[in-house]
Protein backbone atom coordinates (compact mmCIF):
# COMPACT_ATOMS: atom_id res chain seq x y z
CA UNK A 1 0.00 0.00 0.00
CA UNK A 2 2.81 2.37 0.93
CA UNK A 3 4.73 1.51 -2.25
CA UNK A 4 1.71 2.25 -4.44
CA UNK A 5 1.15 5.58 -2.68
CA UNK A 6 4.76 6.69 -3.15
CA UNK A 7 4.61 5.63 -6.81
CA UNK A 8 1.47 7.68 -7.36
CA UNK A 9 3.07 10.69 -5.73
CA UNK A 10 6.18 10.32 -7.91
CA UNK A 11 4.05 10.01 -11.05
CA UNK A 12 2.02 13.06 -10.07
CA UNK A 13 5.20 15.05 -9.53
CA UNK A 14 6.51 14.03 -12.94
CA UNK A 15 3.27 15.08 -14.59
CA UNK A 16 3.31 18.40 -12.73
CA UNK A 17 6.91 19.00 -13.78
CA UNK A 18 6.12 18.20 -17.43
CA UNK A 19 3.09 20.47 -17.35
CA UNK A 20 5.10 23.34 -15.92
CA UNK A 21 7.89 22.72 -18.43
CA UNK A 22 5.35 22.73 -21.25
CA UNK A 23 3.82 25.99 -20.04
CA UNK A 24 7.25 27.57 -19.61
CA UNK A 25 8.40 26.45 -23.06
CA UNK A 26 5.40 27.90 -24.86
CA UNK A 27 5.48 31.27 -23.13
CA UNK A 28 6.01 34.24 -25.44
CA UNK A 29 9.06 35.35 -23.48
CA UNK A 30 10.64 31.88 -23.64
CA UNK A 31 9.98 31.61 -27.36
CA UNK A 32 11.55 35.02 -27.84
CA UNK A 33 14.72 34.00 -26.01
CA UNK A 34 14.94 30.76 -27.99
CA UNK A 35 14.53 32.62 -31.27
CA UNK A 36 17.37 35.05 -30.56
CA UNK A 37 19.63 32.43 -28.95
CA UNK A 38 21.37 31.38 -32.23
CA UNK A 39 22.14 35.00 -33.05
CA UNK A 40 23.46 35.66 -29.56
CA UNK A 41 25.67 32.57 -29.73
CA UNK A 42 27.10 33.69 -33.08
CA UNK A 43 27.72 37.20 -31.75
CA UNK A 44 29.52 35.80 -28.71
CA UNK A 45 31.69 33.44 -30.76
CA UNK A 46 32.41 35.70 -33.73
CA UNK A 47 32.35 39.20 -32.19
CA UNK A 48 32.56 39.27 -28.41
CA UNK A 49 35.22 36.58 -27.96
CA UNK A 50 37.60 37.97 -30.67
CA UNK A 51 37.12 41.50 -29.30
CA UNK A 52 38.00 40.62 -25.72
CA UNK A 53 40.85 38.42 -26.92
CA UNK A 54 42.32 41.30 -28.93
CA UNK A 55 41.81 43.58 -25.93
CA UNK A 56 43.85 41.20 -23.78
CA UNK A 57 46.52 40.76 -26.47
CA UNK A 58 46.89 44.53 -26.75
CA UNK A 59 47.90 44.63 -23.09
CA UNK A 60 50.66 42.07 -23.56
CA UNK A 61 53.85 41.76 -25.61
CA UNK A 62 52.74 38.45 -27.09
CA UNK A 63 54.34 37.38 -30.35
CA UNK A 64 53.96 34.27 -32.47
CA UNK A 65 55.39 31.40 -30.45
CA UNK A 66 55.82 33.53 -27.30
CA UNK A 67 53.03 33.74 -24.70
CA UNK A 68 54.17 37.22 -23.64
CA UNK A 69 53.61 39.09 -20.39
CA UNK A 70 51.34 41.90 -19.26
CA UNK A 71 52.72 45.31 -20.31
CA UNK A 72 49.72 47.56 -19.70
CA UNK A 73 49.17 50.40 -22.14
CA UNK A 74 52.72 50.48 -23.47
CA UNK A 75 51.63 49.05 -26.84
CA UNK A 76 49.23 51.97 -27.26
CA UNK A 77 51.64 54.71 -26.14
CA UNK A 78 54.48 53.25 -28.19
CA UNK A 79 52.53 53.67 -31.41
CA UNK A 80 52.52 57.47 -31.17
CA UNK A 81 56.33 57.38 -31.13
CA UNK A 82 56.28 55.66 -34.51
CA UNK A 83 56.22 57.86 -37.59
CA UNK A 84 54.55 55.08 -39.58
CA UNK A 85 51.65 54.87 -37.13
CA UNK A 86 51.05 58.63 -36.99
CA UNK A 87 51.11 58.79 -40.77
CA UNK A 88 48.76 55.80 -40.92
CA UNK A 89 46.36 57.40 -38.44
CA UNK A 90 46.05 60.56 -40.52
CA UNK A 91 45.89 58.49 -43.70
CA UNK A 92 42.86 56.69 -42.26
CA UNK A 93 41.10 59.92 -41.37
CA UNK A 94 41.82 61.52 -44.76
CA UNK A 95 40.91 58.35 -46.62
CA UNK A 96 37.58 58.11 -44.80
CA UNK A 97 36.70 61.81 -45.06
CA UNK A 98 37.56 62.31 -48.75
CA UNK A 99 35.97 59.13 -50.03
CA UNK A 100 32.81 59.58 -47.95
CA UNK A 101 32.26 63.12 -49.27
CA UNK A 102 32.72 62.04 -52.90
CA UNK A 103 30.50 58.98 -52.47
CA UNK A 104 27.78 61.09 -50.88
CA UNK A 105 27.82 63.83 -53.53
CA UNK A 106 28.12 61.54 -56.55
CA UNK A 107 25.72 58.97 -55.13
CA UNK A 108 23.10 61.64 -54.42
CA UNK A 109 23.49 63.08 -57.92
CA UNK A 110 23.13 59.66 -59.55
CA UNK A 111 20.09 58.90 -57.38
CA UNK A 112 18.44 62.11 -58.59
CA UNK A 113 19.13 61.14 -62.21
CA UNK A 114 17.82 57.60 -61.75
CA UNK A 115 14.66 59.00 -60.18
CA UNK A 116 13.73 60.57 -63.52
CA UNK A 117 11.88 58.87 -66.36
CA UNK A 118 14.09 57.77 -69.30
CA UNK A 119 14.42 54.82 -71.64
CA UNK A 120 16.29 51.89 -70.12
CA UNK A 121 16.01 53.18 -66.56
CA UNK A 122 15.56 49.72 -65.04
CA UNK A 123 18.60 48.40 -66.89
CA UNK A 124 20.74 51.31 -65.71
CA UNK A 125 19.56 50.84 -62.13
CA UNK A 126 20.51 47.18 -62.25
CA UNK A 127 23.87 47.82 -63.90
CA UNK A 128 24.76 50.37 -61.27
CA UNK A 129 24.98 47.61 -58.68
CA UNK A 130 27.80 45.77 -60.49
CA UNK A 131 30.69 47.53 -58.70
CA UNK A 132 29.01 46.73 -55.38
CA UNK A 133 28.22 43.09 -56.24
CA UNK A 134 31.60 42.09 -57.68
CA UNK A 135 33.98 40.77 -54.97
CA UNK A 136 36.22 43.55 -53.70
CA UNK A 137 39.54 41.83 -54.34
CA UNK A 138 38.52 40.79 -57.85
CA UNK A 139 37.44 44.30 -58.87
CA UNK A 140 40.52 45.80 -57.21
CA UNK A 141 42.76 43.50 -59.27
CA UNK A 142 41.17 44.95 -62.41
CA UNK A 143 42.01 48.43 -61.15
CA UNK A 144 45.53 47.21 -60.37
CA UNK A 145 46.01 46.39 -64.04
CA UNK A 146 44.61 49.78 -65.07
CA UNK A 147 47.05 51.51 -62.72
CA UNK A 148 50.02 49.35 -63.71
CA UNK A 149 53.09 51.28 -64.88
CA UNK A 150 53.40 49.28 -68.12
CA UNK A 151 49.84 48.07 -68.76
CA UNK A 152 47.83 51.06 -67.58
CA UNK A 153 44.92 51.68 -69.94
CA UNK A 154 44.33 55.03 -68.25
CA UNK A 155 47.86 56.19 -69.03
CA UNK A 156 47.52 54.90 -72.62
CA UNK A 157 44.35 56.96 -73.13
CA UNK A 158 45.98 60.01 -71.52
CA UNK A 159 49.00 59.71 -73.84
CA UNK A 160 46.80 59.28 -76.92
CA UNK A 161 44.88 62.42 -75.95
CA UNK A 162 48.15 64.30 -75.49
CA UNK A 163 47.52 65.00 -71.82
CA UNK A 164 50.81 63.43 -70.67
CA UNK A 165 53.96 62.07 -72.24
CA UNK A 166 55.04 59.36 -69.81
CA UNK A 167 51.85 58.56 -67.88
CA UNK A 168 50.88 59.04 -64.26
CA UNK A 169 52.83 57.22 -61.51
CA UNK A 170 49.66 55.75 -60.04
CA UNK A 171 51.17 53.19 -57.69
CA UNK A 172 54.80 54.29 -57.46
CA UNK A 173 54.32 57.82 -56.13
CA UNK A 174 52.97 58.16 -52.54
CA UNK A 175 50.48 60.92 -53.41
CA UNK A 176 49.23 59.21 -56.56
CA UNK A 177 49.02 55.88 -54.75
CA UNK A 178 46.73 57.32 -52.07
CA UNK A 179 44.64 58.95 -54.80
CA UNK A 180 44.39 55.57 -56.54
CA UNK A 181 43.14 53.88 -53.38
CA UNK A 182 40.55 56.62 -52.89
CA UNK A 183 39.36 56.34 -56.50
CA UNK A 184 38.73 52.61 -56.17
CA UNK A 185 36.92 53.02 -52.86
CA UNK A 186 34.73 55.79 -54.28
CA UNK A 187 33.96 53.69 -57.36
CA UNK A 188 32.86 50.79 -55.19
CA UNK A 189 30.86 52.89 -52.73
CA UNK A 190 28.85 55.06 -55.12
CA UNK A 191 26.28 52.32 -55.97
CA UNK A 192 25.47 51.78 -52.29
CA UNK A 193 24.80 55.50 -51.81
CA UNK A 194 22.90 55.88 -55.09
CA UNK A 195 20.56 52.91 -54.71
CA UNK A 196 19.84 53.54 -51.03
CA UNK A 197 19.17 57.25 -51.54
CA UNK A 198 17.05 56.40 -54.59
CA UNK A 199 14.91 54.18 -52.37
CA UNK A 200 14.41 57.18 -50.09
CA UNK A 201 13.52 59.43 -53.03
CA UNK A 202 10.84 57.00 -54.19
CA UNK A 203 9.01 57.37 -50.87
CA UNK A 204 8.52 61.13 -51.31
CA UNK A 205 4.93 61.84 -52.45
CA UNK A 206 4.67 63.52 -55.84
CA UNK A 207 1.98 65.82 -54.42
CA UNK A 208 4.64 67.70 -52.46
CA UNK A 209 6.54 68.52 -55.64
CA UNK A 210 3.32 69.54 -57.38
CA UNK A 211 2.40 71.86 -54.51
CA UNK A 212 5.88 73.40 -54.53
CA UNK A 213 5.66 73.95 -58.29
CA UNK A 214 2.30 75.67 -57.91
CA UNK A 215 3.89 77.99 -55.34
CA UNK A 216 6.48 78.93 -57.94
CA UNK A 217 9.42 76.88 -56.61
CA UNK A 218 12.02 75.97 -59.22
CA UNK A 219 14.07 72.78 -59.42
CA UNK A 220 16.71 74.03 -57.01
CA UNK A 221 14.20 75.22 -54.40
CA UNK A 222 12.31 71.93 -54.61
CA UNK A 223 15.58 70.11 -54.08
CA UNK A 224 16.57 72.20 -51.06
CA UNK A 225 13.15 72.56 -49.42
CA UNK A 226 11.49 69.25 -50.27
CA UNK A 227 13.90 66.55 -51.41
CA UNK A 228 16.84 67.00 -49.07
CA UNK A 229 14.84 67.37 -45.80
CA UNK A 230 12.67 64.32 -46.55
CA UNK A 231 15.52 62.09 -47.65
CA UNK A 232 17.91 63.20 -44.90
CA UNK A 233 17.06 60.29 -42.52
CA UNK A 234 18.12 57.82 -45.20
CA UNK A 235 21.22 59.84 -46.04
CA UNK A 236 22.24 59.90 -42.38
CA UNK A 237 22.02 56.12 -42.02
CA UNK A 238 23.94 55.55 -45.26
CA UNK A 239 26.57 58.08 -44.25
CA UNK A 240 27.18 56.44 -40.88
CA UNK A 241 27.35 52.96 -42.39
CA UNK A 242 29.79 54.18 -45.05
CA UNK A 243 32.05 55.77 -42.44
CA UNK A 244 32.09 52.53 -40.46
CA UNK A 245 32.93 50.47 -43.55
CA UNK A 246 35.54 52.88 -44.92
CA UNK A 247 37.30 53.53 -41.63
CA UNK A 248 37.83 49.79 -41.11
CA UNK A 249 38.46 48.98 -44.78
CA UNK A 250 41.36 46.65 -45.53
CA UNK A 251 40.51 44.94 -48.82
CA UNK A 252 40.98 47.80 -51.27
CA UNK A 253 44.21 49.10 -49.76
CA UNK A 254 45.75 45.68 -49.21
CA UNK A 255 44.89 44.38 -52.68
CA UNK A 256 45.92 47.56 -54.52
CA UNK A 257 49.04 48.83 -52.75
CA UNK A 258 49.60 46.64 -49.68
CA UNK A 259 50.32 49.85 -47.77
CA UNK A 260 53.08 50.99 -50.12
CA UNK A 261 54.98 52.61 -51.57
CA UNK A 262 57.16 53.08 -48.47
CA UNK A 263 54.16 52.68 -46.11
CA UNK A 264 52.52 55.79 -47.56
CA UNK A 265 49.05 54.29 -48.11
CA UNK A 266 48.73 52.29 -44.92
CA UNK A 267 45.45 52.61 -43.02
CA UNK A 268 44.89 51.27 -39.51
CA UNK A 269 43.47 47.98 -40.75
CA UNK A 270 46.38 47.18 -43.07
CA UNK A 271 49.02 48.31 -40.57
CA UNK A 272 47.41 46.16 -37.90
CA UNK A 273 47.44 43.18 -40.25
CA UNK A 274 51.08 43.76 -41.16
CA UNK A 275 52.22 44.18 -37.56
CA UNK A 276 50.11 41.41 -36.07
CA UNK A 277 50.06 38.65 -38.67
CA UNK A 278 52.91 39.31 -41.10
CA UNK A 279 55.45 40.48 -38.51
CA UNK A 280 54.13 38.28 -35.70
CA UNK A 281 53.79 41.13 -33.17
CA UNK A 282 50.34 40.11 -31.97
CA UNK A 283 50.22 42.56 -29.07
CA UNK A 284 51.12 45.56 -31.20
CA UNK A 285 48.81 44.48 -34.01
CA UNK A 286 45.89 44.20 -31.57
CA UNK A 287 46.68 47.62 -30.11
CA UNK A 288 46.73 49.23 -33.56
CA UNK A 289 43.41 47.65 -34.48
CA UNK A 290 41.80 48.88 -31.25
CA UNK A 291 42.55 52.48 -32.21
CA UNK A 292 39.63 52.06 -34.61
CA UNK A 293 37.26 51.10 -31.81
CA UNK A 294 36.40 54.58 -30.41
CA UNK A 295 35.47 55.94 -33.83
CA UNK A 296 33.45 52.86 -34.77
CA UNK A 297 31.71 52.85 -31.38
CA UNK A 298 30.77 56.51 -31.81
CA UNK A 299 29.33 55.81 -35.25
CA UNK A 300 27.28 52.88 -33.95
CA UNK A 301 25.93 55.00 -31.07
CA UNK A 302 24.95 57.75 -33.51
CA UNK A 303 23.23 55.25 -35.78
CA UNK A 304 21.26 53.63 -32.96
CA UNK A 305 20.29 57.06 -31.59
CA UNK A 306 19.17 58.22 -35.02
CA UNK A 307 17.11 55.07 -35.64
CA UNK A 308 15.36 55.32 -32.29
CA UNK A 309 14.70 59.00 -32.81
CA UNK A 310 13.24 58.47 -36.30
CA UNK A 311 10.94 55.65 -35.12
CA UNK A 312 9.34 57.60 -32.29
Amino acid sequence: MGANTSGDVSLARQRTFRARLHIWFWRDSTQGYLMVAPGIILLVLLVAYPFFLSLWLSLTNKTVGNPGVFVGLSNFTRQWQSQIFTQTFWNTLNYTAVTTVFKLVLGFAIALLLNREFIGRQFVRSSLLLPWIVPTVLSTMAWLWMFDSNLSSINWIARKLGLVQRGYPWLTNPTWAMASVMIVNIWRGIPFFAITILAGLLTIPQELYDAASIDGAGWLRRLVNVTIPLVMPVVTIVLIMSIIGTFSDIQVVYALTGGGPTNSTHVLATLSYKAGLQSGQLGQGAAISLYMFPVLLLMVILEVWHIRRSTR
